[in-house]
């Protein structure tokens, strides 16, 4: 599995593989599998079906790394539009932001700025705001980010992820703030240098950190479909009463339908990630590099036209 990982995260480097996805993905539909659609609007009208389905939804407009000011601008504006649609429609959900979306890596102060606006938008409309976790050189920088603009507002999260050394002593840094984090096992292709070469490592890592937010006043965000995790999280909830009834697990759009059946059933919060957006590419190849038997999924729409 590790190696057709890497071949996927190689083959999203290559035009001649990743143009005929890009060009066919939302025609076909097999994009759709993992992204809501390319606009707002079909965000929106999957949000609702999810909140119709009892689950919540956390919205994110899908790009990385912008290069101007002028496109942060309309990132942040768009992010501040879809505030207000879900108020308009009265959508159970929230939503999370990428910073290298709003300038994190060209600008701080920048995106800072266009930060704080999103979060006071949130705020005028009782809503929350996440951040993303990107790319490991990014990670400094957003944890900066997250602990400017979280001192002034309590309406903001923060993304984890547990193949990073680091992440514990980033938990450590942000326990006096006691803020909503959203603990995930992490997408990226990373160096052995920063992240945990293997998935055994990896969960060992999850399980380490999720006790911490359970522990520590943490508000925890539980973003998996791995069934051992989500049952652990569960013991560790019956064996802990008074824990912050904040707490939710977090799945993405498109995977683990009857687990999310099943954990709505049983009465626990279950929010869906729920992206969109004509940036979906980067997105897509990161949910084929965690699930490789997809490929044959995406060769066959391609090569028969659907």
């Amino acid at each position: 599995m590790p190696i057709l990982r890497d071949l996927i995260f190689w083959l999203s480097t290559k035009k001649a593989f990743t143009n005929p996805i890009a060009r066919t993905g939302m025609r076909l539909g097999f994009a759709k599998r993992f992204i809501a659609g390319e606009t707002m609007e079909d965000g929106l009208r999957a949000a609702a079906e999810l909140n119709a389905a009892g689950r919540l939804v956390i919205m994110n407009r899908l790009g990385e790394f912008v290069s101007d000011r002028r496109e942060a601008e309309e990132v942040c504006a768009s992010y501040c539009q879809m505030l207000q649609e879900i108020s308009r429609r009265k959508v159970n959900g929230s939503i999370s932001i990428k910073p290298t979306q709003l300038g994190l890596t060209f600008a701080p102060e920048f995106c800072r700025e266009l930060t704080l606006r999103v979060v006071r938008q949130a705020g005028a409309l009782s809503n929350f705001v996440e951040v993303d976790m990107e790319s490991s050189e990014t990670v400094d920088a957003t944890v900066e980010l997250f602990e400017a603009v979280r001192r002034q507002h309590e309406n903001i999260g923060l993304a984890v992820q547990s193949y990073l050394y680091r992440s514990e002593k980033d938990l450590l840094r942000l326990k006096a703030l006691h803020p909503k984090i959203r603990l995930v096992k992490g997408a990226y292709r990373e160096p052995a240098s920063v992240a945990y070469p293997k998935k055994r490592q990896v969960d060992e890592n999850y399980v380490k950190l999720m006790r911490m937010l359970f522990g520590n006043g943490f508000w925890p965000a539980i973003a998996t479909h791995d069934e051992k995790m989500i049952n652990l999280a569960k013991q560790i909830v019956r064996e802990q009463p008074g824990l912050d009834a904040r707490w939710e697990f977090q799945m993405i759009y498109g995977v683990g339908r009857p687990l999310q059946e099943k954990l709505v059933r049983e009465g626990y919060r279950l929010r869906i990630y729920v992206p969109y957006g004509t940036e979906w590419l980067p997105y897509f190849m990161r949910r084929l590099s965690e699930r490789p038997a997809n490929m044959w999924f995406v060769a066959k729409s391609i090569l028969t036209g659907g």
